[in-house]
């Protein structure tokens, strides 16, 4: 008869249940491992032997045969060493046959019989407690398996610590979640003098959840002001966190159980791949799309990252979730992320006139703006010009308005726009910059005005099918932001200039100054 223990394979942030069953039969003294596992798996083998012997056991002189079911679902990782060990146990009469029903184990073993912590341990614990089980997890795991909520957690340091546990002889407590980490303190808006017009479109980003990009030479302010992004946006709501919390701890970037209820700002270089931005890799890992989600992918430099990687960042930037595919198996990771670019204007940084203009302009500016495709601009609702900081702007003191002021406004425009999606029953879609359809159309519902000049527009050839739901996003945001319970035409004037639609539309407005 075969002892079985429940463990988890990761499918993404999904866990799905794996049984491990072993039986020992007669014929030559072997420890067989079946159940395509990778090359961890099948070196579990020599560290449960090692674990035992340093246990001061031995395995029976039998043919142990250790099967991972189903068969045909790949299992890779080291983690399935414990769930094996504690099989073999219950086989062998150490521990009790029934101890380990409504459990699920998970862990590495040390070749001392320690438990060794592993990634994943909050989407096991998840998962476990969905399957209506316990999880067993190495103790170092204990506090991120915790926030798991109902699920029973035993955090064990060793082998013998468990086998002590369930003789009932030395009971282990269930671990106390980890510390939650308030946000760290970011940089200060007032920090920024002058570019009035980039803060503004800094500030309508943030309450509407939109894509950015700034353009300008170097020393402007562009990566000064994106990295006061954060400040302006809430902390994540206990639905995101959770999130956002799985997919780091896939990615083994949870320590000591901590939680941070900041929304992630992830920063590339960019000569980061393809499978660095959108996942994949030998275990098909998380990339920074998904570490970004429910926050902010901000690339610098955009136009140096590779055309390939640049042009992977479309589907999840419409869909919320990247797709990594392998022969056997598609992997989903959720990458629902706000986009933050800066480039300069041509190789050479400066570009357009001025002092220290490119002498071969304008071509050197389309050339080098090039690398970046017309789907990927299309995707990105606002475009904003930052012109170089001049010696006036430096000697201003201090704006009277920084993140704190800009952030209470920002918070105020999403409170109406999570309210206005619940009454229209779509509570699920709490930012401007996700409705669609009749949703938008609702929420939106721009005055004859505004419905004129958005026509105007995409009759002039500025905007594609894209543009115009997106612009309609954006002007619905600034509507938001002056508290406007309708979009009028200056909304959806300023939402032009920002898609960087032609002048010709006669719009006779520019991006007011936030003060």
């Amino acid at each position: 008869m075969a002892a079985r223990v429940v463990t988890l394979a990761f499918n993404g942030v999904e866990a799905v249940r794996v049984e491990v069953e072993v039986q020992f039969t007669r014929g030559e003294q072997a420890f067989i491992l079946v159940g395509l596992g990778d090359k961890a798996v099948a070196e579990s083998r020599e560290r449960v032997r090692a674990a035992f012997t340093g246990l001061g056991l031995s395995l029976p002189g039998k043919r142990i045969i250790a099967n991972l079911a189903p068969a045909d679902l790949p299992k890779v990782g080291s983690h399935y060493d414990l769930p094996i060990a504690l099989a073999v146990m219950a086989g062998m009469g150490i521990i009790p046959p029934d101890a380990l029903d409504g459990w699920a184990a998970f862990g590495e073993l040390s070749l001392d019989g320690r438990i060794a912590p592993v990634a994943g341990a909050l989407p096991a614990a998840v998962a476990a407690g969905g399957m209506g089980l316990g999880l067993i997890c190495p103790e170092a795991c204990g506090p991120e398996a915790a926030w798991a909520g109902e699920t029973r957690v035993l955090a064990a340091p060793s082998l013998i610590a468990l086998v002590n546990h369930f003789r009932g002889s030395q009971m282990l407590s269930p671990p106390e979640p980890g510390p939650m980490l308030d946000a760290d303190r970011v940089p200060d808006l007032r920090d920024v003098k002058g570019q009035e017009n980039a803060k503004r479109a800094l500030e309508i980003a943030a309450a509407g959840g939109h894509n950015l990009a700034f353009i300008g030479p170097p020393g402007s302010g562009k990566s000064m002001m994106a990295q006061r992004l954060p400040g302006l946006l809430p902390p994540l709501t206990p639905g995101e966190l959770l999130e956002t919390s799985m997919v780091h701890s896939i990615a083994g970037l949870i320590a000591k159980g901590q939680l941070s209820r900041a929304r992630p700002f992830r920063s590339p270089h960019h000569s980061a791949s393809m499978a660095a931005l959108t996942g994949g890799g030998l275990k098909a890992k998380p990339g920074e799309v998904s570490l970004a989600h429910n926050g902010v992918l901000f690339l610098d430099e955009l136009p140096e990252f590779g055309t390939q990687a640049l042009e992977a960042l479309r589907q999840p930037l419409e869909t919320g979730e990247v797709v990594v595919a392998r022969a056997n198996a598609h992997i989903r990771y959720p990458a629902r992320f706000q986009l933050v670019a800066a480039l300069n204007p041509c190789k050479c940084g400066h570009g357009g006139p001025g002092k220290g203009a490119c002498g071969r302009a304008p071509r050197c500016q389309s050339d080098y703006q090039g690398r970046i495709s017309g789907p990927l601009m299309d995707r990105i609702d606002l475009v904003v010009e930052v012109p170089p900081v001049t010696a006036a702007d430096l000697s201003l003191p201090p704006p009277s308005e920084g993140t704190a002021e800009a952030a209470a406004r920002v918070a105020t425009a999403r409170a109406l726009q999570a309210e206005r999606a619940a009454r229209a029953g779509h509570a699920d879609v709490p930012l401007n910059s996700r409705a669609e359809g009749d949703l938008l159309e609702t929420i939106a519902d721009p005055d004859p005005p505004a419905r004129a000049l958005l026509a105007r527009a995409a009759e002039a050839g500025g905007l594609s099918a894209r543009g115009w739901t997106r612009t309609l996003r954006l002007a619905r945001t600034i509507a938001d932001l002056e508290g406007s319970p309708s979009v009028r035409r200056a909304h959806i004037a300023e939402a032009l200039v920002y898609r960087r639609v032609s002048p010709g539309l006669g719009l006779g407005v520019m991006a007011p100054s936030s003060g």
